[in-house]
């Protein structure tokens, strides 16, 4: 259950109310529950209890702020990062480069080198050029790079194209044709260490028949390259969605078909994916981003105007797309809850938008939510991932501050920049 609720009329996350919090670090700002971090991890780590060699690495990208990982590390996490900075961020919240996998299609030379001494447990590769990238690195360092290949079984996982990554048409990954000759290649560099295979299908998606199907797939090459190689680990990624839509109502963090209104919960993921993952006798990673914060967070914001036009009317809010871009980028929904539980039960149809000089500025469109007055404010709900990490400055708009919630307890873990921020480090020439 994640923990934003109202209670005698006020929105709160766990014992704060978010009135309070809007009042002492303004609008906008974002919001995370420790309870429900903590809540969801150990649901997902419980479900996959079964499968005893086992470790969950949590998808950073989806949010990195230090506290955020830190209360991970806690739990005994890993991570999956996608950059040397978010391996930088990790070792700054106390975590360890040895329970970190490093993703992403463009490692850089500098990132590849900074892994390999920090001690990363494996690369996940892209491509067969990375293959040798990392294996002259290693050379030049004098190491053994750990690594896993990262392999597209081609399963069509039904999710918005942006965020779909397991077909053959998508940037990522080695398809399964080529895998094995791709292996027998990384086998043959002397710098390199064949440890695992890694796939991810995708983000958001609904149902778990997709990733059952993904390790179908998989399995006769995981149990050929575990003979010929001695394989140690399967990883099969991430990308498990999570409820957006009537968010605050349902009070369940898990993952949500839009068409039925079922719940897959995480022991009915589990029950479908851990009895073929057993018998394959390796260590099994698991790459949550999404279920873990998603729900954790929400995003803040003040209405400053109401405007009308002969067609539309719209409500304007100090929030911006720069700020939260999902619904501009793939058309994401959040649920938006007035911080003051309404009275009445009248709706009206209005497009809620920001102050940022574009047209795809929006956060609902033609949405039935209650009336809502200039000084009012909301809440943009299940914001806790994908949400400041996309941020930007955008319109020389500062970023916005991150507060963390723990019982009673609410504490500024990223200030609020300031308008000197947004220069610093500018010059203007002689």
């Amino acid at each position: 259950m994640h923990s934003f609720r109202y209670v005698d009329g006020s929105l709160k996350c766990e014992g704060v109310d978010l009135t309070s919090v809007a009042e002492s670090v303004g609008t906008p700002a974002y919001v995370y529950s420790a309870e429900t971090i903590r809540g969801n991890y150990r649901r997902l780590d419980a479900a996959l209890a079964p499968l005893s060699d086992r470790m969950i690495c949590y998808a950073m990208k989806a949010n990195s702020n230090l506290s955020v990982l830190n209360l991970l590390v806690k739990e005994g996490a890993g991570f999956d990062i996608v950059s040397g900075g978010e391996l930088y961020r990790v070792l700054r919240a106390g975590g360890r480069a040895d329970r970190c996998t490093f993703a992403g299609v463009g490692k850089t030379a500098e990132e590849i080198d900074y892994a390999l001494r920090q001690g990363i447990y494996s690369f996940n590769v892209e491509s067969e050029e990375e293959l040798e990238r990392i294996n002259e690195v290693a050379g030049r360092a004098g190491l053994v790079a750990p690594i896993a290949i990262r392999v597209n079984p081609d399963v069509d996982a039904p999710t918005h194209k942006y965020i779909s990554t397991g077909k053959s048409k998508n940037k990522f990954g080695i398809g399964l044709d080529r895998a094995a000759s791709v292996y027998a290649r990384a086998a043959s560099l002397p710098h390199l260490r064949i440890k695992g295979l890694q796939t991810h299908i995708g983000s958001q998606i609904l149902k778990a028949p997709p990733f059952a199907e993904a390790i179908t797939k998989l399995t006769p090459l995981v149990l050929e390259l575990k003979s010929a190689y001695g394989l140690e680990f399967f990883s099969i990624g991430g990308g498990v969605g999570i409820v957006y839509h009537d968010s605050l109502e349902s009070g369940d963090p898990a993952w949500w078909d839009s068409g039925s209104g079922e719940r897959l919960t995480p022991e009915a993921y589990a029950a479908e994916v851990v009895e073929p993952l057993k018998v394959l006798g390796l260590r099994i990673l698991f790459e949550p981003g999404r279920f873990i914060v998603g729900n954790a967070g929400v995003l803040l914001s003040t209405v400053l105007y109401r405007k009308s036009t002969p067609t539309k009317n719209f409500v304007v809010v100090d929030a911006g797309m720069n700020d939260l871009i999902r619904p501009a980028l793939y058309e994401g929904h959040h649920e938006i809850e007035p911080l003051v539980q309404p009275t009445s039960a009248t709706l009206e149809k209005v497009d809620v938008v920001g102050p940022v000089c574009e047209s795809g500025d929006f956060f609902a469109q033609d949405r039935e939510v209650p009336v809502l007055s200039p000084g009012d404010r909301i809440a943009l709900m299940s914001a806790g991932a994908y949400g400041f990490v996309m941020s930007s400055t955008y319109n020389a708009r500062p970023l916005l501050p991150e507060v963390l919630v723990e019982g009673d307890k609410a504490t500024v873990v990223r200030e609020r920049q300031t308008w000197d921020d947004l220069i610093r480090g500018e010059k203007i020439p002689d």
